[in-house]
């Protein structure tokens, strides 16, 4: 069946339990990328350096790693639908609370109660879907994947409206919004079956023991520090009004959807995921070592190009964790974020201190290394991360349909946050 199909089952024929949650999260994945434009703006507006206002994402994803130890520890007690709300009530306190901020300590401090928040939210989202779609799985992921580019294309476009008039106001849209995401997931969404087995804080610690998914999770560290050094410290770089930085921003979260949504499960079916994970990697060095050393105008060629390489990236990421052990995929999925998310918290810290040791070039330079060592761990651990044919249609795509079907979600689905 094409899932774009409007006919029954279609992704434009969903219930409204769906449409509510996946606009939700169009809302929370806008979240990672809002302050982007407005980042020199928070500098100048609370007279704080470039690494203090890095430290907005240092907390969020800190926060966000450690608190993929705890998702499915709530979920599995207290419901994906409770676990929603929860989540959609930290971002609303916090992110409105960020607005209020008169310093960039308490700004710092928000950040990290809107990443917990978050994390609770997207982490259940998608298993909230799948179960909630009409017609299977291949349009609710769909659904979910779409979601998950539009909120990361819209949310500098966001932050650069608002932020245009004041920094506070991107931080109050947020609350508002996600008050809204409360209302229609309180209304639309039923509480789902709770899965028979309850998730234990060490089992995505386990989960790590397998070969396969700590290849993984090890490669997407090294990718992950790229991605949010050219996430975080690239607006410094650019040193753009609000309106051009979120433009550019915009058009990098356009080529990111479309190539992970679009482009690489073709690739992905043409040449295999590890090696197009590989070049990716290596084609993204590149790129970030050009964004580093090139001029302005080369500096927002490479950011806008970079969305198409972490586009690939984050789509071969997510089916490499989902599917090359034998641990039920929420616990793997939050073992392999667990890990990652450490290099989001790392990238932004350390980026603009390198800076400061040494100069504006170096930084990219680091970055280009961690992309290439996660393309060599892709590599020398190649037959660890190969996915068993089982949860395969063929040796490049993506996991079969039927693993995912609305009847088992409560037990095994997929759990992603940001890809």
């Amino acid at each position: 069946m094409d899932p774009f199909d409007a006919g029954a089952g279609g992704i434009l024929r969903q219930p409204k339990a769906v449409w509510a949650t996946a606009g939700a999260s169009v809302v929370a994945f806008m979240g990672i990328g809002l302050v982007d434009p407005i980042l020199p703006s928070i500098a100048k507006g609370l007279d704080a350096s470039a690494g203090q206002v890095s430290l907005l994402f240092t907390s969020y994803f800190l926060i966000t790693a450690l608190a993929m130890l705890v998702t499915g520890f709530v979920s599995s007690r207290i419901g994906g639908r409770k676990t929603l709300l929860l989540g959609l009530a930290f971002v609303v306190v916090f992110a409105g609370l960020a607005g209020t901020s008169d310093t960039v300590g308490q700004l710092v401090g928000y950040r990290a109660g809107w990443g917990l928040g978050n994390a609770l939210f997207v982490s259940t989202a998608l298993a909230v879907i799948v179960g909630a779609a009409a017609g299977g799985s291949a349009a609710a992921i769909l659904l979910y994947e779409s979601a998950l580019g539009l909120g990361m294309a819209c949310g500098p476009l966001l932050g650069a409206l608002l932020g245009d008039a004041s920094w506070r106001y991107p931080f109050f849209g947020t609350a508002f919004l996600m008050a809204i995401g409360f209302l229609c997931i309180t209304v639309f969404l039923k509480e789902q079956p709770k899965p028979a087995r309850k998730t234990s804080l060490l089992d995505p610690i386990r989960a790590l023991g397998h070969g396969g998914l700590a290849s993984a999770a090890v490669s997407a560290f090294f990718y992950n520090y790229t991605f949010f050094t050219v996430l975080a410290f690239t607006p410094f770089v650019l040193n753009m009004t609000p309106y051009k930085s979120g433009a550019v921003f915009f058009a990098w979260g356009v080529l990111l959807a479309v190539f992970s949504v679009l482009v690489a499960p073709g690739m992905q079916r043409r040449f295999g995921s590890l090696k197009v994970l590989g070049g990716s990697l290596v084609l993204l060095a590149a790129d970030v070592l050009v964004l580093g050393y090139g001029n302005h105008a080369a500096a927002i060629v490479c950011t806008i190009l970079s969305g198409a390489f972490i586009g690939v990236n984050n789509t071969v990421y997510t089916e490499l964790a989902l599917g090359v052990s034998d641990a039920p995929r929420p616990v793997a999925s939050a073992g392999y974020n667990f890990v990652r998310w450490f290099a989001a918290a790392a990238a932004p810290f350390f980026a603009p201190k390198i800076e400061e040791w040494t100069d504006v070039h170096i930084p990219f330079v680091v970055a280009a290394v961690t992309a290439l060592l996660g393309a060599v761990v892709v590599v020398v651990r190649r037959r660890a991360l190969t996915l068993p044919h089982s949860r395969l249609r063929s040796s490049g795509g993506t996991p079969m349909a039927e693993e995912l079907e609305p009847q088992h979600a409560s037990e095994d689905s997929v759990t992603v946050f940001a890809n």
